[in-house]
């Protein structure tokens, strides 16, 4: 896993965090039922905002010159850090990618953090859990919070700690 690599994605970067997306949201369809629209893509707003607006900040993971995932950082002007979408491909999976790379996004950007999930997706609600067992242990927070202007889906998870 060393050479894993985690740095902050540029312009150059977008078409591939783009496919990453795709692959992204369909995992997150097996959970949230969102299909894709009449084109096959699915909806993208995230992936804009990472690239274009402020307090946002899009990372990529890398083996090589081979990507791995992605992590979109938004809240960076505001009072919490929010991890908003973070991404490893499945064949990259179980590996501790993941971890190491939440670390990497995490310490370059010290304060409190949240991250949400959904209880559906069992994986993503041991790997948050264990991520901020060891990002900030015996000092973290879950709580549940109605998705805003969605009452007809279950409310997210939210994960809260200080780094």
């Amino acid at each position: 896993m060393s050479d894993l690599s985690v740095r902050p994605a540029t312009a150059q970067d977008r078409p591939v965090v783009e496919r990453l997306w795709l692959m992204f949201r369909h995992d997150l369809s097996d959970h949230a039922g969102v299909l894709p629209g009449p084109d096959g893509t699915f909806r993208s707003d995230r992936v804009d905002s990472a690239f274009t607006q402020a307090g946002w900040a899009p990372y990529l993971f890398l083996r090589a010159d081979r990507p791995l995932g992605f992590a979109f950082v938004r809240g960076l002007d505001g009072p919490a850090r929010v991890l908003n979408s973070f991404f490893v491909v499945r064949g990259a999976r179980r590996e501790g990618i993941g971890t190491r790379a939440v670390h990497d996004v995490v310490v370059r950007h010290p304060g409190p953090w949240e991250v949400a999930f959904q209880y559906a997706n069992a994986p993503a609600v041991r790997f948050w859990r264990s991520v901020a067992a060891q990002l900030a242990p015996g000092a973290w927070s879950e709580e549940t919070r109605p998705v805003p202007d969605r009452p007809d889906l279950a409310p997210d998870a939210w994960i809260s700690f200080v780094y």
